[in-house]
């Protein structure tokens, strides 16, 4: 599964666009749409087509990473798990409270209240991960099939992975 144009636009949305590298909320080497690596130097500049090109590559590479967590069973799942993995790295979601509560059925109020946990950079609160977190929470509970428009839905991810795991999932 892919994540949804809307997941993706919501991403450029929330990183959104600097052509000139610059350190970021966290102190992070940072181009484009929130691209981050080696490949980033000080005084790097790039286009907004490259920018939107790093920012592909950035999220097949996160998609195929919280694929590998099997934890999300419906598009809204995996498009608000990869938003929040593009903003704090795989290796913190997968090791999250947040995954763990997924795996095991939490409730929706559990789920939506550890999204909002991550709301913080360089030890601030930062109101603009506040409003991605809300959205990447409410996203999760959303049916949405696949990359056109999505239809709305809410349900307990318990319900998904009893589906799951019993193969009753489609």
């Amino acid at each position: 599964m892919k994540i949804s144009d809307i997941a993706f636009n919501k991403i450029k949305e929330f990183e959104g666009l600097r052509t000139e590298a610059y350190l970021d909320a966290a102190g992070v080497l940072t181009i484009g749409y929130g691209h981050t690596g080696s490949d980033v130097r000080a005084g790097d500049r790039i286009s907004e087509y490259y920018a939107g090109e790093l920012l592909r590559e950035d999220v097949e590479k996160v998609e195929r990473e919280v694929e590998r967590l099997q934890v999300a069973r419906t598009q809204g799942q995996l498009d608000a798990l990869v938003s929040l993995a593009m903003n704090i790295g795989v290796g913190r979601l997968r090791k999250s409270r947040l995954v763990r509560l997924i795996r095991r059925g939490g409730s929706y109020r559990e789920i939506k209240a550890e999204f909002k946990r991550w709301v913080f950079a360089g030890g601030r609160r930062l109101p603009g991960l506040v409003t991605r977190r809300q959205w990447e929470a409410e996203r999760f509970f959303e049916a949405g099939r696949g990359r056109g428009e999505e239809q709305g839905g809410a349900g307990r991810c318990r319900d998904a992975i009893a589906a799951k795991k019993t193969g009753r999932d489609g």
